[in-house]
């Protein structure tokens, strides 16, 4: 059966945008006039036969600003490279770790000290599933 059918076109679905930028502080109410509008499709989802959207479970990555619950938004059309965040199969295993490569050396590091990197060895099974395009933070 199936529940959702994901299509490689998802139908437009724009939203304002408002002309001024915000300030941390406290906007102008007269500052309204629209920019135009936004499509968040367009704005997160670059290869849409490529795209997955996973929740985050644990706080292995709140350094990078990844927090539980959160959605990270992963495209497998990227190339990964050092410093990027990768959704990988570790053995079989999936995490969400930053990749770093470094004189011929392979580790997944979390953005958390209370985590430690693993490296990985020539027995280890590794399989980059995609790369962190975005993150969808709800407060």
């Amino acid at each position: 059966m199936i529940m959702h059918a994901c299509t490689r076109d998802p139908p437009p679905c724009p939203l304002p945008l408002f002309q001024s930028r915000i300030p941390a502080g406290f906007p102008s109410p007269a500052d309204d006039e629209l920019e135009g509008t936004i499509d968040l499709n367009e704005q997160l989802i670059r290869h849409p036969a490529a795209t997955f959207f996973l929740r985050v479970k644990g706080d292995s990555m709140i350094g990078a600003g990844i927090h539980d619950g959160d959605l990270v938004i992963v495209d497998r059309a990227l190339n990964a490279k050092s410093g990027s965040i990768v959704v990988a199969a570790v053995d079989g295993e999936l995490t969400l770790k930053r990749l770093k490569i470094a004189g011929g050396r392979v580790w997944l590091v979390p953005e958390h000290s209370d985590f430690a990197p693993l490296e990985l060895r020539g027995e280890m099974d590794l399989v980059v599933w995609g790369v962190v395009a975005h993150v969808v933070h709800s407060f």
